[in-house]
């Protein structure tokens, strides 16, 4: 089955069909959320007064000016809407987002920094290019005896969420402690900011996560260096973003002008429109209660 819609120029419908546009408009708004605006409101009635239903009858021209006029003004607007919300947006962030994130990453870069030059100051790798571990006051210069020593020392760790001093490694102290929630035991270490790795029951393998910990520095030096540079490079960008006018000002301006002066000149005689039925007219040639002419 098809729908054919009918319409008659120079009529109503065209007017009637603007209004059930700015409803649709709205609801497409809602359903889609893809309008650019914060938030929607409803469409205010709209009514026609007489000067525009003459308009209309007579076929005038400036009442589809105004209709057009009528949907490039709201567009515009809720346009220059999105464009004020990305502003204060942008705002904010210089403000606050990116000044708080460039310290974040410089301080990452200053302790990535700072543990590199403590490691490489601490170590000093044998044949074997293991570096001597303290654990419980006993300098260990083999990995298995070492590995063996925080096992054993593991094993004595009794206490729920206990932390006691294991030792040192390449130039950080270690300390033991136990999650009895997650059943886990853990070795931290201590330089400029805590470093942990979770313990497992392998003699060596305790050891080559200390060893991964400590070496991942570099990579943790590079990223906040990156962060640094993404957020300098934002920060930058977002000030010149933040000073770019609308771009459709003056559209908006001279449109808006335009509709006011439609708006004036088709509502130009709505005063005397409003009197209607001739009440005024009739009251005024009433004769007052004491007329003495009243009862001739």
């Amino acid at each position: 089955m098809d729908i054919y819609t009918y319409v008659t120029e120079d009529t109503f419908d065209s007017y009637l069909y603007q209004l059930v546009e700015s409803k649709q408009k709205f609801i497409g708004q809602i359903m889609t959320s893809k309008s650019p605006a914060r938030s929607i409101e409803d469409i205010d009635e709209t009514a026609l007064s007489y000067a525009e239903i003459k308009a209309l009858c007579a076929g005038d021209e400036r009442i589809k000016e105004k209709m057009d006029l009528d949907i490039d003004v709201q567009r515009l607007k809720l346009l220059k809407a999105n464009h004020l919300s990305q502003k204060y947006s942008l705002e904010d962030s210089i403000i606050k987002y990116f000044p708080r994130r460039i310290a974040i990453a410089k301080a990452e870069i200053k302790s990535a920094q700072e543990n590199i030059a403590i490691r490489d100051a601490n170590t000093h790798p044998n044949k074997d290019g293991f570096s001597p571990m303290v654990v419980m006051g006993v300098t260990y210069a083999e990995k298995k005896a070492a590995g063996s020593a925080i096992l054993a020392a593991r094993k004595t760790l009794t206490d729920n969420n206990a932390v006691v001093p294991l030792g040192e490694y390449r130039g950080f102290q270690m300390e033991l402690s136990f999650d009895p929630f997650y059943k886990d035991y853990t070795v931290k270490l201590s330089g400029v900011h805590d470093h942990s790795v979770s313990l497992g029951t392998d003699v060596f393998g305790n050891i080559q996560r200390l060893d991964n910990l400590l070496n991942n520095f570099e990579y943790q030096l590079k990223s906040a260096q990156n962060d640094l540079t993404t957020y300098e490079t934002q920060l930058a960008s977002a000030k010149v973003e933040v000073e770019k006018p609308f771009p459709q000002e003056d559209e908006l301006k001279t449109k808006s002008a335009r509709l006011d002066e439609l708006n004036i000149l088709l509502n130009m005689d709505k005063q005397e429109n409003e009197i209607v039925d001739g009440d005024v007219g009739d009251e005024a040639d009433a004769p007052a209660r004491d007329d003495p002419d009243r009862d001739r």
